[in-house]
């Protein structure tokens, strides 16, 4: 079941309102709790004003959410933080607030953007890149007023475009202000250019009232003062009509429903127009708007004051030209008093829209896409959930020092640095860095170094290790952190980022030791690409591996597979799928995939695990059908499980380069407790990454195999 729905546009003013009110009407009738969230909204002049869409659907729908908790950045804000190079910056903010819904509600239904920058083709990627990395399904809203069949179409294909190349799951088109002429013509045009392939199609005749601005609006919009009828504002204007003729050729020209516009020192405008607001022998008047900053003069005031508020007048700064130039840019809303345009759309919408299809769609449809920014950022949050107390043994490096300010900054896990105390608050204040909370530990006057000496010696006894030995042994800051980890003084550790690999990881095959069942640790990358996350296996530790230790790394993979959200479905690799091939890996291949199910039985009894099969056939559907037809796990696979290092260290370094894929890793599986390793050439986001997957893993040890 899908829990959220991406409503964008084509263009601005397609009518997103009145399709996010149906939707939420719609919603409403299946689903208790339900939030709206628009992730960018247009900037305002007064600090207090709230965005329509926003104040329409959370008043009408009485949601009761924080204003600020439903929308993620202002127009500007984003702008400048994409110009400046921290587009992730803005994605994890516009994450973390869209999930903090998501936490609490049944179901966020999200707005894109107004259209209100000058490129309309920045605002097709920005709305398809955030309904990507949001993972909602998205309904595409398109506006058909004073175009062409041949026209509409022609912009729809540009949305879909921009939405596919992103790998957007579009679930529907609603066509809005549809020439029911045109209607037929549409249609044929969508579906020869395959525009409707996998979503449904509606269309909304357009609805004229809609399209027209109220008085409060245009009062909005010329930020005007209100002299008479503050309580009517919600009124449409139909029509303009400036009095720039004589009273009596121009009284008989006011059409129904027509905002009168008259400079302000037309006394006799404004006493024709009031006086005729109160007789049944004039069309009714929807109010009167006066130009130039001029008011009535105080007798003319006085006889206006003296009757009934039947129309509203308001005063504008602009001169009549100027006024009725600029009215074509109004941009027309419907507000949360307004109950007739609300009745309205509603209405359209209900008429015209199957939603009883459409609420099938969009509650039944589950995107599949994870991108990397997704999978990053849901280990932030599920390090967060329950923090840990993790050891950063080079305490004194550049790169460790900044992603701990982001960790502790964010709350992902407390921390402890390693190494001499002068030295590394020395360089906090060198890079300028705040980490208030950050524990600084130097082995050799640590309270624990002692206890730590008596330990490893007890431990290394029977290998020749002395007294003396493990006093200098505790002196290395990999030893002493993997000691912390052992004793429970740190929940994991992460090293490397100086250190090589043996140095990081000697220690903990030393003290912390493998977990009961296994005879081997291997090492696994998350490889995050456009829509999906895969997992490799084993890509760091163990060079050859028998068939025994492949089914090992195996059951490993799918359980380190299951703790980070990704469904485990196992493919043992090789270079020959089924019985296709044969040779001594081939057999090494089937004989771990024989030992592998054997050990599922018992520590995973619904894996879906199947081998050999090629690469191909464990990714492709369409080859899986012909090589494989009776395999779940080809065309299906989540874990690749290679045949040894030199395969899957090639294959995955193969695919980060050559895919753009983002490769996480080495995340170390089969130890009793967590000790990752980073490479020494890691970025920071790479330690934070890699902390926060040590941090999870220290959560699961009640769920370790």
């Amino acid at each position: 079941m899908s829990n959220s729905l991406f409503i964008t546009a084509t263009e601005a003013g397609s009518g997103k309102s009145l399709v996010s009110l149906g939707m939420m009407e719609l919603l409403h009738r299946k689903i208790k709790k339900i939030a709206f969230f628009r992730p960018i909204v247009n900037d305002y002049s007064q600090p207090e004003a709230k965005d329509d869409d926003i104040h329409l659907i959370s008043s009408y729908f009485k949601l009761g959410i924080p204003y600020h908790q439903m929308y993620g950045y202002k127009f500007s804000k984003a702008n400048d933080l994409i110009s400046e190079g921290k587009k992730e910056e803005m994605f994890e903010g516009l994450m973390e607030k869209f999930n903090e819904l998501r936490e609490e509600y049944d179901f966020v239904l999200c707005e894109g953007t107004d259209f209100s920058s000058s490129s309309m083709a920045f605002e097709f990627d920005i709305n398809a890149e955030i309904s990507k990395n949001l993972g909602c399904p998205v309904l595409l809203v398109a506006n058909a007023y004073r175009k062409t069949a041949d026209e509409t179409v022609h912009s729809i294909e540009l949305a879909i475009d921009s939405l596919r190349k992103r790998g957007c799951q579009t679930i529907a088109t609603i066509v809005n202000r549809q020439d029911t002429e045109n209607k037929s013509l549409l249609f044929k045009l969508l579906k020869e250019r395959k525009l409707t392939k996998g979503q449904m199609v509606d269309t909304i005749p357009d609805e004229e009232f809609l399209a027209k601005p109220t008085l409060e609006e245009i009062a909005k919009f010329f930020d005007a003062e209100v002299l008479l009828g503050k309580d009517k504002l919600n009124r449409p204007v139909r029509s303009f009509s400036v009095a720039a003729m004589q009273l009596r050729n121009f009284l008989s020209r006011v059409e129904n429903g027509a905002l009168i516009v008259a400079p302000g020192d037309r006394a006799d405008v404004i006493v024709a127009c009031l006086a005729a607001s109160v007789s049944s022998g004039f069309e009714n008047m929807s109010g009167l708007l006066l130009t130039g900053g001029l008011k009535p003069e105080e007798s003319v005031w006085r006889l206006i004051k003296g009757l009934p508020e039947i129309m509203p007048v308001i005063s504008v700064k602009e001169d009549t030209f100027q006024a009725v130039s600029m009215m074509d840019k109004i941009e027309v809303s419907i507000l949360p008093n307004n109950q007739q345009k609300i009745t309205l759309a509603l209405a359209a919408f209900e008429k015209n829209v199957d939603v009883e299809r459409l609420g099938k769609n969009v509650i039944t449809t589950k995107t599949s896409v994870v991108t990397p920014k997704m999978f990053q950022f849901e280990l932030i949050q599920k390090a967060k959930k329950n923090k840990q107390h993790i050891v950063l043994p080079e305490g004194a490096d550049e790169r460790i020092l900044r992603a701990a300010e982001i960790l502790l900054r964010r709350e992902v896990v407390d921390i402890t640095l390693l190494g001499d105390e002068t030295l590394i608050k020395k360089k906090l204040v060198e890079y300028g860095l705040e980490l208030g909370s950050v524990k600084i530990m130097d082995p050799a006057k640590s309270e624990f170094f002692t206890d730590y000496v008596k330990i490893y010696y007890d431990l290394r006894k029977h290998k020749g290790v002395t007294m003396e030995n493990a006093q200098d042994t505790m002196l290395d800051v990999n030893y002493f952190g993997t000691m912390m980890v052992y004793k429970g003084h740190a929940d994991g550790m992460v090293s490397g980022a100086v250190h090589s690999t043996a140095a990081t990881i000697r220690p903990a095959f030393e003290i912390i030791k493998i977990k009961p069942n296994f005879s081997i640790v291997s090492g696994i990358f998350f490889m995050c690409l456009e829509d999906k996350v895969l997992v490799y296996g084993d890509c760091a530790v163990n060079p050859n591996p028998n068939a025994e230790q492949l089914a090992e790394i195996a059951i490993s993979s799918a359980q380190t597979a299951k703790i980070f959200g990704i469904a485990p479905v196992v493919a043992m690799l090789s270079y020959s799928t089924g019985r296709s091939g044969k040779g001594v890996a081939v057999e090494a291949v089937c004989e771990a995939t024989r030992i592998a199910k054997e050990k599922a039985k018992k520590f995973f009894p619904t894996l879906k695990l199947d081998g050999p099969i090629q690469y191909d056939a464990a990714v492709d559907p369409a080859i899986a059908k012909s090589k494989m037809p009776e395999s779940e796990v080809a065309g299906n696979a989540t874990v690749f499980i290679f045949p040894d290092l030199n395969t899957g260290n090639n294959t995955y370094k193969a695919v980060q380069r050559s895919a753009g894929a983002v490769a996480i890793g080495p995340v170390l599986q089969g130890l009793k407790r967590p000790v990752n390793d980073l490479s020494r050439g890691c970025t920071i986001p790479d330690i934070v990454n890699t902390v926060a997957i040590t941090a999870i893993q220290a959560q699961s040890k009640n769920g370790d195999l």
